[in-house]
Parts: structure tokens; C-alpha cells; sequence
């Protein structure tokens, strides 16, 4: 399952998320913001992001607000989340092959939607590597303080 969830800086590019993911019959719930809304608050949407994501290993979250900064802090504080902001394929691959991301946050003011579906679809599909290296520093960077 992915989990979507903006504020109104990613409003426009969410929905169009939305379509895409629907006409590729990918199964995913939509957190938020369902309106376009000038005075929301981007940690609103991420809260029933991150929950949906770690409720499975297997689940992934997209987030999206105007640089794509805001959410990406936010999901970071959470235990299990892993989210990478991204502006092109290449960093989707890497965030996924190397850092075993499970959160995908975009600028929605930055990144065109061509740009964008493509990094979706990367993100979605690039499993992480086998390599002990990567697994290895995932460990160490994602243990408990």
C-alpha cells in the first residue's frame, strides 16, 4: 500500500500522483490534504502517512509540500520512517538501492510532473541492494539514540 499525503504546496501534483497511481491499478489511500487549502499545515498530512508506512514492511509513503524540506523533517522524526527528498530519477534509485528509503518526499513548486511520475515510478520499483555494505550502514544510521 503507499500512502499519500501534502500540504497546498503540493496540492496540484498530489492529485495528479493520485490519477497516475490509479490507472496503473496501484493500490494506495489518499491521507490529506483532499482540499486545496491555503491555511493547512503540512505535519497534518504527515502523521497518517508515517503510520501507514510502518504499519507493514512492505508499504511505502509519498509526501509532498512546496520544497519538499518541510516533510521530509517531519517524517524523519518518526521510528521506521526512512524519507528522502528527491529531484530526479537517479536520487529515487539511490535512495532506494542504498538507503532503503520507505518515504518519498518532492517539492511540488520544483519538480515538474513528467520529472515527477518518473521518480514515482523508480522509487516504487528499485529494490534496496544486497550489497552487506549498504545494509550495514542503514543499520548504524537508523538505530535508537
Amino acid at each position: 500500500m503507499i500512502y499519500l499525503g501534502c500540504d497546498h504546496g503540493g496540492f496540484a501534483l498530489k492529485q495528479t500522483i493520485c490519477e497516475y497511481l490509479h490507472k496503473q491499478g496501484v493500490a494506495f489511500t489518499d491521507c490529506g490534504n483532499t482540499i486545496l487549502d491555503n491555511e493547512d499545515n503540512f505535519p497534518d498530512f504527515v502523521e497518517p502517512v508515517v503510520k501507514g508506512v510502518v504499519s507493514r514492511a512492505d508499504n511505502f509513503g509519498i509526501l509532498i509540500c512546496g520544497t519538499g524540506i518541510g516533510v521530509s523533517i517531519a517524517a524523519n522524526h518518526h521510528h521506521g520512517i526512512r524519507a528522502a527528498l528527491v529531484h530526479n530519477v537517479e536520487y529515487a534509485r539511490l535512495a532506494r538501492q542504498h538507503n532503503n528509503a520507505n518515504v518519498l518526499c518532492l517539492g511540488g513548486r520544483f519538480v515538474d510532473t513528467k520529472t515527477a511520475l518518473a521518480i514515482v515510478d523508480t522509487f516504487l520499483n528499485t529494490p534496496m541492494d544486497t550489497n552487506p555494505k549498504y545494509q550495514r550502514r542503514m543499520a548504524a544510521a537508523c538505530k535508537e539514540l
